[in-house]
């Protein structure tokens, strides 16, 4: 599914109007009977009352025709107008005067006007502002968006909740609140980032009579993941699917390089996880000091301890220890609970330039990367040399903010800028976790993640994940596949255990390996 952002919306709008000629009144027409189907679901029951707030503008016009079909289904309504109807232009003023002319009931709203007795409504609509307004709502918008996020009803926002970011997701004061948003055609950026998602309540994306095609013209590069996007713009059709004439062979070798004595289960959830994602073997490197206490834990993995000189740690471990050990290999995974250790950035460097299979960088492993912003003379990161095979960093944004040089306000500011940004300009595939988990291709194809949930942010997760990514890279997939369908399946699993408990907070990261 296509994510907009608002000037991306503007010229999909024109190229559908001028270019392919289809009206803005039948637009119009299919987004405010979407709107309403969707208002009287959020009602339940028979016949209700709905209280429609219009602003001017599109999102107006698309509001006044809900008000419409909303009446033919047999519900009471009223226009509650924040602007004066009078100077509605185009095909809000043609939908005004259509309402007229139906007697469908309405009023005029101003800051001066006595609170609405909201007791008269089951149902809020909202039709006040759209992707097209820009900062905070003013005057009668404000007190108008107060006193309906204060009645305690129930809210249909349309398209986007008023007050909202379209862009960025952040909310402006005051914001509403929604019990659920239509978005319409395509969904909007500021709907699928924190906090818009949280003001949006559920979002319904209801198709109006844009094609497809319109966003593809204009070069839309950004994506909700679900099914059909897996299948098709990512090409990953039947991936569940095993040819019979197979064997362990045939899935791919994962090297997970991961865990010191302090933090030994980082290693064995993300070597866990690799292999429960489906690759045929999966050989863990740790240091040989507590490589003992790590034996029958889990049968499937091999071990391999590396020389540590009794330390437990990978302060000497060498680098070229791992690249030998990585030959042949189809994917590995370098970072969970390694730690850090002196003149680790150069150490990882050398893993960098030494190794040819894929590489999945998390955790510490990361911390490393950042640490090349301050190395003299060096350039930065920027100046590390392109390496053959992927590179799929999986930050969480804590770390996405040291690699970046910002804080983590700013880079939460816009997640979606953020990554792809990022990614083109290191020829890296980037996996920006938290709500909404980000991710980005060199190419600068932005992938939203739709699921998982607030009990998976506890220790461990995230190990798990760069397991999954690391097994889905070694069975051939190509890295922004492996990176999209590995926070995908990391997500629903961590769902499927969320939905059986009755406490969402109880979830542990082995909890979603087991539901891979």
């Amino acid at each position: 599914m296509y994510v907009v952002n608002s000037r991306e919306m503007r010229a999909i709008d024109h190229y559908t109007i001028e270019q392919i000629g289809i009206p803005a009144l039948v637009l119009m027409e299919n987004a405010g009977r979407a709107v309403a189907e969707e208002a009287a679901k959020l009602a339940g029951g028979d016949s209700r009352r709905f209280a429609i707030l219009v602003g001017k503008g599109n999102n107006g016009g698309d509001g006044i025709v809900a008000a419409r079909h909303l009446m033919e289904f047999g519900n009471e309504v009223k226009l509650i107008y924040a602007t004066d109807p009078a100077t509605f232009e185009h095909e809000a003023a043609i939908q005004r005067d259509i309402a007229r002319k139906l007697n469908i009931p309405y009023e005029n709203y101003s800051e001066g006007s006595p609170p609405i007795p909201w007791r008269d409504y089951d149902v809020i609509v909202d039709a006040l502002l759209g992707t097209g307004s820009r900062g905070a709502p003013r005057a009668a918008y404000a007190k108008l968006i107060d006193e309906a996020n204060g009645s305690g009803l129930p809210i249909c926002s349309l398209d986007i909740p008023s007050g909202l970011d379209p862009d960025n997701g952040g909310v402006h004061a005051p914001c509403i609140r929604a019990s659920c948003t239509v978005a319409l055609a395509f969904s909007k950026r500021g709907l699928e980032q924190q906090p818009g998602a949280d003001y949006a309540g559920r979002v319904i994306v209801r198709a109006i009579g844009i094609p497809k095609a319109a966003a593809e013209q204009q070069g839309v590069h950004t994506f909700r993941i679900e099914e059909p996007l897996l299948s098709d713009t990512l090409g990953l059709r039947n991936y569940e699917q095993r040819s019979s004439d197979t064997n362990k062979g045939s899935f791919g070798h994962v090297l997970v390089a991961a865990g010191s004595l302090a933090m030994s289960g980082a290693g064995l959830l993300c070597a866990k996880a690799a292999l429960r994602a489906g690759c045929g073997l999966v050989t863990w490197a740790l240091p040989e000091s507590w490589l003992p206490s790590i034996v029958g834990q889990l049968p499937e993995i091999m071990l391999r301890g590396m020389s540590d000189q009794g330390l437990g740690d990978w302060s000497r471990i060498t680098p070229q220890a791992l690249i030998e050990l990585s030959e042949k290999k189809a994917a590995l995974v370098f970072g969970p609970g390694v730690g850090r250790f002196t003149d680790d950035t150069a150490w990882l460097r050398e893993l960098w330039e030494g190794t040819s299979c894929p590489l999945v960088l998390d955790a510490d492993a990361l911390n490393m990367l950042s640490g090349s912003s301050s190395d003299s003379g060096s350039g930065g990161f920027k100046a590390w040399p392109k390496r053959s095979s992927p590179v799929i960093l999986t930050p969480h944004p804590g770390e996405m903010a040291r690699l970046c040089g910002k804080s983590v306000k700013d880079i939460q500011m816009d997640r979606i800028a953020t990554a792809r940004t990022f990614a083109e300009e290191h020829g890296v595939t980037l996996v920006l976790k938290g709500a909404h988990t980000v991710i980005a291709s060199p190419a600068g194809d932005v992938f939203i993640n739709p699921t998982g949930n607030a009990g998976m942010a506890t220790g461990g997760t995230g190990d798990v994940l760069a397991g999954i990514t690391a097994s889905l890279l070694a069975q051939g997939k190509t890295a922004i596949q492996a990176a999209a369908l590995g926070a995908y399946l990391h997500g629903a699993a961590g769902d499927r255990v969320a939905d059986s408990r009755a406490y969402k907070a109880s979830l542990i990261a082995s909890d979603i390996i087991e539901q891979l």
